[in-house]
């Protein structure tokens, strides 16, 4: 499994000190949050790098099999044999990666927040 995660970049026009990882729901991309970033109105002298990645394409077992990006696969509507655990432990190493390169980009860890909508807002 590749951990590396399609994305796109909203680098401030200063150096970055923070970031935000926003992580999208099931069958969007990271281009559907993206445009938050001039709707927020930040400070033009702000410091902060929107990172806004692409899950995986992957067919959804709820959605009839369609292929669609997808952070795992939703096998049932049932609240207690819903999610795909591998899945989404695939999905957590991705991120868990995403934040690592931010780290080793100099970013301390305090300084790095996760926003996520609908499927990513998943918790174990």
């Amino acid at each position: 499994m590749s951990v590396s995660l399609e994305r796109i970049v909203v680098e401030p026009k200063t150096p970055a000190t923070a970031v935000v990882i926003w992580l999208h729901g099931l069958g969007d991309s990271g281009a559907g949050f993206a445009p938050i970033v001039p709707a927020l109105a930040l400070p033009a002298d702000h410091a902060i790098r929107f990172i806004f990645p692409h899950a995986p394409e992957q067919a959804v077992t709820i959605n009839g099999g369609y292929v669609m990006r997808a952070w795992y696969d939703i096998k049932s509507m049932d609240l207690h044999d819903r999610a795909d655990m591998q899945g989404v432990l695939e999905s957590e190493k991705r991120v868990a990666a995403l934040i690592n390169e931010q780290i080793a980009a100099g970013i301390a860890s305090e300084r790095i927040v996760l926003a996520g909508f609908s499927q990513r807002c998943f918790s174990r």
